[in-house]
Parts: C-alpha cells; sequence; structure tokens
C-alpha cells in the first residue's frame, strides 16, 4: 500500500481514537446511581481568582456506593466547592459540615434510568457520527491523492481500509454504550 495513504490511515485512526475517548468520558458524566469521582470532572472551584479542577484543590473519596466525600486542601476552600458543586447542576445538594463536603447520591427511580439510558443512546449516535465523519474526511483526503499519481486500485484499497478501521471503532462506540446502559439498568 502506498506511503501517502498509510498516513491518511493513520491520522484517521488517531482522530477515531480521540472521538472514542471524548465519547467514554462523555458516557462517564452520566450519573448510573453509584457514586464515581468522575461525575465531578469538569467542576471548576474558583481558586484565588482563577478557576481550577475541582480535583486539584481538594481530595476525592468514595467509601461507599452512594457517597462521594471532598476534602479540600484549604478549609477557606470548602464555601467556594460546594458553591461551584451546585453550580455545576449535577443534581446532588452538596452537604457541608465545616472539614468536608459530602455528597449523597440518591437511588435512581425506574423513570429516571430510562432516561439515562436514553442519554447514553444520544451520547453513543454522537460518537458514531464522529467516527463517520471521520471516515469521509479521510476517504476525501484519499482520492485527492490520485493528482499525487496514487492508482485508482490504491485508492479503492485505501477507502475499504477506512471502512474495516470505521466499523471497528463504531463497535466499540456501541460496546461501551452497552456496558453503560447495562449500569444503568443493574438496581
Amino acid at each position: 500500500m502506498n506511503d501517502l495513504i498509510k498516513k491518511q490511515l493513520t491520522e484517521a485512526q488517531a482522530t477515531m481514537d480521540k472521538a472514542i475517548a471524548h465519547c467514554e468520558s462523555e458516557l462517564t458524566k452520566i450519573r448510573a446511581g453509584k457514586a464515581s469521582a468522575g461525575m465531578l470532572d469538569g467542576i471548576m472551584v474558583d481558586y484565588y481568582g482563577s478557576a481550577t479542577a475541582l480535583a486539584q484543590v481538594s481530595a476525592i473519596n468514595t467509601p461507599d456506593a452512594r457517597t462521594l466525600i471532598i476534602q479540600p486542601w484549604e478549609k477557606n476552600m470548602l464555601i467556594p466547592i460546594e458553591r461551584a458543586i451546585m453550580e455545576a447542576n449535577i443534581g446532588i445538594n452538596p452537604q457541608n459540615d465545616g472539614s468536608i463536603i459530602r455528597l449523597v447520591v440518591p437511588p435512581l427511580t425506574e423513570e429516571r434510568r430510562k432516561e439515562l439510558v436514553k442519554k447514553v443512546k444520544e451520547e453513543a449516535e454522537r460518537g458514531r457520527i464522529t467516527i463517520r465523519n471521520i471516515r469521509k474526511d479521510a476517504n476525501e483526503k484519499i482520492k485527492k491523492l490520485k493528482a499525487e499519481s496514487v492508482s485508482d486500485d490504491e485508492i479503492k484499497t485505501g477507502e475499504a481500509e477506512v471502512q474495516k478501521i470505521t466499523d471497528a471503532y463504531i463497535v466499540k462506540v456501541d460496546k461501551h454504550a452497552e456496558l453503560k446502559e447495562k449500569d444503568i439498568m443493574t438496581v
């Protein structure tokens, strides 16, 4: 196979890896009724005037399946952390006892579980769409290689290879979504 086509395949695969990682991180944010530190990813706290990730200003522990304990490195950070959690609107009210912040994750109702499964399916579809767009871009780049004297057969082979890679990555997205759905529906 032509080196130019190999380069396009490698680039497409690297971009698809990023798409899978993004999809995984989005699925992690969907709460499955169990406490996990990942639920707090993306929450930024006002730390002396600059937005800082919650995990960088505190220790986050999960003593049991329903509780998260946030222990700030500095006691004066309790109020800003509490405010940041409420503003993040994750559906859990923080309980501040003066030294730690406790988050109790409520059990999920059947209706809420179905809503979350719907969210998982939407996120998985977004992931599949992203991967298909990467496939389209890669195929367009491969077709443009014709101008650089790459044969039609090599272009067809390259496109077939892109399709194989695409299929493999869509299966990965589906597996992640399936695991998350199973996690959510487990009572």
